[in-house]
């Protein structure tokens, strides 16, 4: 083996790589594909000296980070602005008109996926940062690097920076699912949460066996690099490497726009990815310049948004699940049908209230739609093809043990109480080890439903134990030495989180994320909320009455008190660290965050306001101080001006953060 050879095979498998991720026409079959990659790594090995950062070789990855670094984007990832429908496109032309006469368009396909800015530094891929709040975003270079669609060097010496969405495609989706259900790990929801979870795992090598794409969109730089014209830059791109969508096109005139909007609209889910509208871009890079941006949006460039799938079957049958709470919900079987690219089967009904609101009954006719294009939802039942179906009534037992279930006053939901119920404690052990309590990877529902089903764990406590079935745990099937270890260390990790995500974690009822933080700071360790009486708690914002009851009876159980002095005894931490908080205008004050926020999500929002001591309520009153809205704000919005509050837009709201 020499050295010649280990530069051939470099040439050949980044052409290979170009050739099947690119431009859809591999030249060699997989096995050949893999055999020259081995060869190449031993090669690599044997001659370290000639390491080189563009080998395809570090497709497949390898390094595991702690966390992701937050980098600043030198140059602003902004946001786009939305229209629904002709009328809008046609305003938003117009404005361009007035200003600047008559333009061309480019129009390009509105990927589903995650935005991404990627650098070169002397031909080289140097780093990839997510678009974040699009003043910061998250390195995660190791992660796109993986990517076999990316060029890791190209014909260009310059600092230069490309913009694009990575996506997972269908057929990757699929595939991956597949192998999460076989690990009785959690499913993804959709493409882009795969896609994003993806580009999120701390291991690369995770990461690269994802499957992932993507496609480039923008050369921020573009009329510096000679380019006259939008679609010229990503015409340079594509020479370079880079993948650019063939649905991409020139048109003059918006009726055109539109046509083959709705020809994109027809043929959407016979795309081999998700795409959720379209966008179009006034095409002269001097035009944009004319037009120039607001604080949030380049005034050239629209995003036309595809409305909501409606499909109409028919409802089989109406279920009950049982949650960790013992809480009842109602599903709808439905007569399969295909929405939104998938086929659902399924749908919640919530409780029994909305059953009697909108009337649904078995062998109903219904229209269905996914809510934020994930969760199925019935929104109406087809009266007219009602046929003498039965009222629904809902069952007094529960399914899963046969106790009674009770509807507590004043709630819309039945629960059944009976703690040993064996769906509780499925469910409650899963909740326990969630992300948002615990965060115990590796140990989701359905691996916890064959651990208890094994034997081997029955409460939360038992978690903490299972490193003593370790010759048990690996010999289930699909479930080996590695993720023994790997579930092992994230249990141990777990011993170290703060007392607000135990909190969350014991799943008392009425006590959610916000409470539970709150209890945390309040009472800064599990002997002091224990101890708490009902008056204490009820003197705490955000903790009303019925709250209170709930976190007494919760510690005034004699079994939960006993799973509390394990939890001691086994080294988890059940104290709270104060977080410093920094002097704002919003300091001690009382904040309302309302309409569609486009920089940063409601829970972003949230966590910024309270890192400067400001309260954040969902409801407007006179004891408000400020109301944040973004689009489509309503009656919390009117009401503020009604009562003379102070109110922000997020632009202004984001300059505002910005200046902290």
């Amino acid at each position: 083996m020499s050295k010649e050879r280990l530069f051939e095979l470099r040439k050949l498998l980044t052409r290979y790589n170009y050739e099947y991720h690119v431009q859809d026409n591999p030249t060699i079959s997989d096995t050949e594909y893999d055999l020259m990659l081995r060869e190449l790594l031993e090669l690599e090995a044997k001659y370290p000296e000639e390491y080189d950062p563009s080998s395809p070789s570090l497709k497949i990855g390898g390094e595991v980070l702690e966390s992701f670094n937050k980098l600043t984007h030198k140059r602003s990832m902004l946001s786009l602005g939305n229209v629904f429908n002709k009328e809008e496109l046609q305003q938003w032309a117009d404005r361009i008109t007035k200003e600047i006469g008559k333009v061309e368009y480019c129009v390009e396909l509105k990927i589903d996926g995650l935005a991404m800015s990627i650098e070169y530094q002397n031909g080289y891929f140097t780093q990839a940062v997510t678009r974040g709040d699009g003043i910061v975003g998250e390195d995660v270079t190791n992660n796109v690097k993986t990517i076999m669609s990316i060029p890791l060097k190209i014909d260009e010496n310059s600092e230069v920076e490309f913009r694009g969405e990575v996506y997972m495609p269908k057929s990757s989706f699929v595939k991956v699912n597949k192998e999460r259900a076989l690990n009785s790990e959690k499913e993804f929801a959709n493409c882009r949460n795969a896609a994003a979870g993806s580009i999120r795992q701390l291991d690369s090598k995770v990461a690269s066996k994802r499957g992932l794409s993507a496609f480039w969109y923008y050369m921020p730089q573009g009329a510096d690099f000679g380019f006259k014209t939008h679609y010229d830059s990503l015409m340079g791109m594509k020479k370079w490497g880079f993948k650019i969508n063939d649905k991409t096109r020139l048109i003059n005139s918006v009726d055109e726009v539109f046509k083959y909007i709705q020809k994109i609209e027809e043929e959407r889910f016979d795309y081999p990815y998700d795409i959720d509208g379209v966008v179009i871009k006034v095409n002269n890079f001097a035009s944009q310049d004319i037009l120039g941006s607001t604080a949030k949006v380049p005034k050239w460039a629209i995003a036309y948004k595809f409305k909501e799938e409606e499909a109409k079957t028919v409802v089989e049958d109406i279920f009950l699940s049982v949650g960790r709470t013992g809480r009842i919900t109602p599903n709808a079987k439905l007569t399969p049908v295909n929405l939104a690219g998938s086929t659902v089967s399924y749908a919640t009904l919530h409780n029994e209230d909305i059953i009697k609101e909108k009337d649904v009954r078995v062998n109903d006719t219904v229209i269905v739609k996914k809510a934020g294009e994930i969760i199925p939802e019935i929104v109406r039942v087809v009266y007219e093809d009602r046929k003498g179906q039965q009222e629904f009534k809902f069952p007094s037992n529960c399914p899963e043990c046969g106790n009674l279930i009770y509807r507590l006053e004043n709630e819309s939901d039945y629960y059944c109480v009976n703690n040993d119920c064996p769906a509780r404690i499925i469910e409650g052990i899963a909740h326990f080890a969630s992300r948002n309590a615990m965060n115990i990877d590796g140990l989701g529902v359905k691996k916890v439903e064959r651990f208890v089903n094994e034997g081997l764990i029955n409460s939360f406590e038992d978690i903490y134990t299972l490193e003593n079935y370790k010759e048990k745990i690996i010999s289930l099937d699909k479930f080996g030495e590695k993720s023994y270890d790997n579930l092992i260390k994230a249990i141990e990790k777990s011993k170290e989180n703060e007392l607000d995500k135990i909190i969350i974690g014991l799943g008392i009822r009425q006590v959610g994320e916000k409470a539970s933080k709150i209890l945390a700071e309040r009472f800064e360790n599990i002997d002091n909320l224990m101890n708490a009486s009902v008056e204490e708690l009820e003197e705490i914002d955000d903790i009303g009455t019925i709250t209170a009851l709930s976190i007494q009876e919760f510690f005034n159980d004699e079994n939960n008190m006993k799973m509390i002095k394990t939890f001691k005894d086994l080294g988890l931490n059940m104290t709270y660290t104060k977080q410093l908080v920094e002097e704002s205008k919003f300091s001690g004050k009382v904040c309302v965050l309302t309409g569609s926020l486009e920089r940063f999500t409601r829970k972003e929002a949230s966590l910024f306001l309270e890192s400067k001591g400001a309260k954040v309520t969902s409801s407007v009153s006179k004891k408000t101080d400020y109301v944040i809205y973004g689009s489509n704000a309503g009656s919390k919005l009117t009401k503020a001006n009604d009562l003379k509050i102070a109110t922000l837009s997020e632009e202004e709201f984001f300059e505002e953060m910005q200046n902290d």
